[in-house]
């Protein structure tokens, strides 16, 4: 039984306020070989980490995040001091030091804008191989795949579609991204058929890594990566 990769969930979110440098830093400290974080296009054209369309479960905010004034948000506290970081404050205290896993959260330019970012982080020495873009936004993840093919992406669901994996074959997907909860055998099975790896969110207990892992899953998303890499 092969051992699924460990994707810091996040950062780490389990360790530390979510989508924070300081989560980041946590999930490389705690041994995960990926990090995977949200990205939200500003108004102002900043990319910044944020899961939430609103800031008031994960920050001291209120209201939506693209009706805050830029210099507002910044001063925001996102849990233990920590602002909100923008997608370049991320790369570089990544500085390679893990794989990249970027959701896409928002639409209507978030792709065009994380596809220049990610060129200009090869252009200077990243590998291309080091990133992989998942929304469940499937029309901005098709736009980000016009874009910028060299990326891989990666198809998020929340359910099992009635063409099981095809969606993800039509977005020519390196990944599915599926929920913990509609881990289907038949559509894992599916999945492997079209050459792609399947990652699980989110997962936390010892026992269902196991289980995933006797299921031939290639990656779990976890906000506890070092509890699981003791498993």
């Amino acid at each position: 039984m092969s051992k699924p990769l460990l994707i810091g969930h996040r950062g780490a979110r389990g360790l530390a306020p979510e989508n924070t440098l300081r989560a980041l830093e946590a999930g490389i400290h705690a041994g995960a070989p990926w990090l995977e974080f949200d990205v939200q296009l500003h108004p102002c054209g900043e990319l910044v980490l944020m899961h939430d369309l609103t800031l008031d479960r994960t920050s001291n905010g209120h209201g939506l995040l693209a009706d805050m004034p830029w210099q507002d948000l910044r001063r925001l506290d996102a849990g233990q001091g920590e602002i909100v970081p923008t997608l370049d404050e991320a790369l570089d205290l990544i500085d390679q030091r893990a794989q990249v896993n970027i959701e896409l959260k928002t639409w209507d330019g978030t792709a065009a804008a994380v596809a220049s970012a990610l060129r200009e982080r090869v252009a200077n020495g990243w590998p291309v191989e080091q990133f992989l873009v998942s929304s469940f936004h499937l029309p901005e993840l098709f736009e980000f795949r016009q874009l910028a093919p060299e990326f891989a992406v990666g198809a998020l669901l929340c359910g099992v579609p009635l063409d099981w994996a095809g969606c993800a074959s039509e977005l020519q997907a390196s990944s599915l991204n599926l929920s913990s909860e509609f881990v289907d055998s038949r559509l894992l099975a599916d999945a492997k058929s079209r050459g792609l790896a399947v990652y699980v969110y989110t997962v936390n207990d010892p026992y269902e890594y196991r289980r995933l892992a006797a299921m031939g899953v290639d990656g779990v998303f976890t906000d506890y990566p070092d509890r699981l890499r003791m498993a």
